[in-house]
């Protein structure tokens, strides 16, 4: 019934070892069918080598199963406070890349130092705050999800595609699930040079805003020139 729906999951689930973003099974990617009001995401613990389109998980937006037999992933929930928080986005991806994930531990935003940054995002890529004890003990991912929410409050999510949450690993996302893994590539590729950056130049200043906004509004919003009309 969500043959599509899965297929497109398994293919940004798949991409992402692909890339280098994964090790073991850590991390997974979601895609929405917002007219049909379910998401397909990667089944819990399952290796990357061994997925099949058939494996992915169908969920609906209220957390019930709607198809598939093997448990979704873990970080469903978060998954799911996402997609109803950013009606925008189809779909979400997770990984524990190493750099980007580096600056999550550390509780560090990832500073903006130059253009390759300014491609993909409006400024500083944003760390969320810790969880509190009870958030943790709790409804953990959904509540992962909600610091996400908390720190985007007043940032447009289509500036901002990704937060990395504190002591955890970043978060992704965009109009489509393979865009979400174009933004995952991009994340651990700026959190890597902003690493070498610094410790070329510990006290290096971030971007001019001149810049900042020249780039990011050549490839995003009504007055984007970048790349072929009609191409994503």
């Amino acid at each position: 019934m969500f043959k599509e729906l899965k297929r497109e999951a398994y293919e940004a689930n798949v991409a992402l070892p692909r890339h280098g973003l994964i090790n073991l099974t850590f991390g997974n990617a979601s895609a929405v069918d917002r007219s049909k009001g379910v998401f397909a995401i990667k089944p819990s613990g399952v290796d990357y080598d061994a997925l099949k389109p058939r494996d992915m998980v169908v969920m609906d937006l209220e957390g019930k199963r709607v198809e598939g037999k093997l448990n979704p992933s873990s970080d469903t929930p978060t998954h799911r406070r996402l997609f109803l928080a950013f009606p925008e986005i189809g779909g979400v991806v997770h990984t524990h890349s190493s750099h980007a994930t580096a600056f999550a531990q550390a509780g560090r935003a990832i500073p903006i130092f130059g253009t390759t940054h300014a491609d993909y995002f409006n400024g500083d890529v944003p760390v969320t705050r810790r969880l509190t004890e009870a958030e943790i003990a709790g409804a953990y991912e959904w509540e992962t999800g909600t610091v996400i929410v908390e720190c985007l409050a007043n940032r447009d999510p289509a500036d901002f595609p990704a937060v990395l949450v504190n002591r955890h690993a970043p978060f992704c996302w965009g109009p489509s699930v393979a865009k979400a893994v174009e933004v995952a590539v991009a994340l651990e590729c700026v959190a890597h040079m902003a690493l070498m950056s610094l410790s070329l130049s510990p006290g290096l200043a971030t971007i001019e805003p001149e810049l900042l906004a020249r780039h990011f509004k050549r490839k995003h919003g009504p007055g984007a020139y970048y790349g072929q009309k009609g191409k994503s």
